[in-house]
């Protein structure tokens, strides 16, 4: 009698979950925390939104509003780590949100939060490449003498064009990309020792602050009451340190899936904030008092300015060529993740043109469709910076936004839906709910903070809140498609499917790893 073959843990666990393995798991804990952190990408992500954090109170806002932060986030990282400990797959939020909801609700629950989700990733990657985009025209301002002024439309080629390589790079074998996640780390943290150690070293007497300026000078350039302008400052932090299920779409690549999945969202997260404060710190005290300058310099880019003041022209094209070329990486990672997203969301047949995205290249393991796919629709969703700064400081806000909305529901079906959620290998126990609490009543107050406009009196397009035109858009044609009369999502989809081989027909006989170790 011929012993029957054992399947492997992580197999194991998604087939209980209701999916065949298709990926190879090439990606260990090293490689999903370089995943975790690179989307986040620390210097780059703070260069695309300090613009925001500085007229909303200043230095005071940088430090004391990114240490407030960071806390809440933490707490989010936690939350979200439980449930990719406890389901690691790569539909994520969705795919929790439909398990644990009640079986009323969970459908169209799902439904809804797999379209939020999708467009919130490729949104962020949107917003990533966008900020690549600027960056790379501020260097070319710098090369120039500040001669060079960008156009909007010169920065969007820039933008397709970054985009295309990433797409071009995400679609080889995934052995590349795990093998890359080193370097990208390495530069992460390179670059932020080197602005945290390096600025303060070189920046001129006249740019330099004392600690009660750094820690204490609150300015506000908006309208807004100061304690609200204070707040609306958060989408700096809330940007930077963000996408904490990124790894869990990478989870049917992982090894130890339910151990390495929370602990990269855990460790990318702490890393994150405590560079990133780190950094703040550094401006706060070396980018002088003149902050409308800052913000209106002809670099076109507030973090630029600031190197420029300190490290002068050549030190400044150095370090921002290998900040331009971090980002590039950053946005190849989050397209990895955006994909992954749109894959999962496609097996279960939700997203229109599923049975073509639905689609894995066996000789790469690599999704190829999905890439092409997710690359497309953040090119077309790069067209919404064209309105103006709004509009691009919208396409921040959206995908911070879109990602809380899914996250806050996941976690809150875990608590109220009614279904016995079994816990994995990493929980915190008798905490877990106060945190989970903590961190949804954070998320819900921020959704709805960061869809105010810039200036309390609106002024047309200029400084209209875009997120709202965007979010609700996704929302109202997800929901149409839903309900719509005999072709809608009410009357075929039912959740997540099945799609790992029936054992009844399977000629192999598959044995618990219980039973084996």
């Amino acid at each position: 009698m011929t012993s029957a073959p054992v399947r492997p843990k992580d197999e194991l666990l998604l087939a209980q979950l209701g999916y065949k393995q298709e990926f190879k798991r090439d990606f260990g804990i090293l490689e999903l925390f370089g995943i975790a952190f690179s989307i986040q990408g620390v210097l780059p992500s703070i260069a695309s939104v300090l613009v925001y954090s500085i007229p909303y109170g200043g230095t005071v806002n940088m430090i004391w509003g990114w240490t407030a932060c960071s806390v809440f986030l933490m707490f989010i990282a936690t939350a979200i780590a439980e449930l990719g400990s406890a389901a690691p797959t790569s539909g994520g939020v969705y795919y929790w949100t439909f398990r644990f909801s009640s079986p009323k609700y969970r459908n169209y629950l799902s439904w809804l939060l797999g379209y939020i989700d999708t467009t919130a990733y490729i949104t962020g990657l949107t917003g990533i490449n966008w900020g690549c985009a600027v960056q790379v025209m501020a260097a070319a301002s710098i090369g120039s003498n500040l001669s060079f002024e960008a156009t909007v439309f010169q920065t969007y080629g820039a933008f397709v064009a970054i985009t295309v390589v990433q797409a071009i790079l995400c679609s080889f074998a995934t052995k590349i990309i795990v093998r890359l996640q080193l370097v990208y780390i390495l530069f992460n943290i390179g670059l932020c020792l080197a602005v945290i150690f390096g600025l303060p070293a070189n920046t001129p007497s006249e740019f330099r602050n004392d600690a009660k300026y750094a820690f204490g000078s609150f300015e506000n350039l908006s309208s807004w009451p100061d304690g609200f302008a204070f707040i609306l400052g958060f989408l700096a932090p809330l940007w930077v340190v963000g996408g904490f299920d990124s790894t869990v779409h990478i989870s049917e690549e992982a090894r130890n899936a339910s151990t390495a999945i929370p602990w990269a969202v855990m460790l990318s997260t702490a890393a994150s904030c405590i560079l990133g404060w780190g950094i703040n710190v550094s401006l706060a005290f070396n980018m002088g008092t003149n902050t409308e300058d800052i913000l209106t310099n002809a670099i076109g880019q507030p973090l630029a300015t600031i190197f420029f003041n300190g490290f002068g022209q050549r030190g400044t094209l150095g370090i921002w060529s290998v900040l331009i070329i971090t980002q590039i990486m950053m946005g190849t990672s989050g397209l990895v993740s955006s994909s992954r997203q749109v894959f999962a969301f496609s097996r279960d047949g939700a997203l229109p043109f599923s049975g073509y995205l639905y689609y894995v290249n066996e000789y790469l393991s690599v999704p190829t469709h999905c890439v092409w796919f997710a690359a497309i629709v953040a090119v077309l969703l790069g067209l919404i910076p064209l309105a103006g700064n709004a509009a691009s400081g919208a396409i921040f806000a959206m995908a911070v936004v879109g990602q809380y909305i899914c996250y806050s529901t996941a976690i809150t079906a875990r608590w109220l839906g009614g279904t016995v959620v079994e816990k994995g290998p990493f929980h915190m126990g008798i905490m877990s709910f106060p945190i989970s609490l903590c961190a949804v009543l954070f998320m819900l107050l921020m959704s709805v903070i960061l869809l105010f406009p810039a200036e309390p009196a609106l002024a047309g397009s200029a400084t209209m809140n875009y997120t709202v035109l965007v979010i609700g858009g996704v929302m109202l044609f997800s929901t149409a498609y839903y309900f719509f009369p005999v072709y809608g999502g009410r009357h075929w989809f039912k959740g997540p499917v099945v799609t790992v081989t029936d054992e009844a027909s399977d000629s192999k006989t598959w044995v618990s790893l219980e039973k084996n170790e």
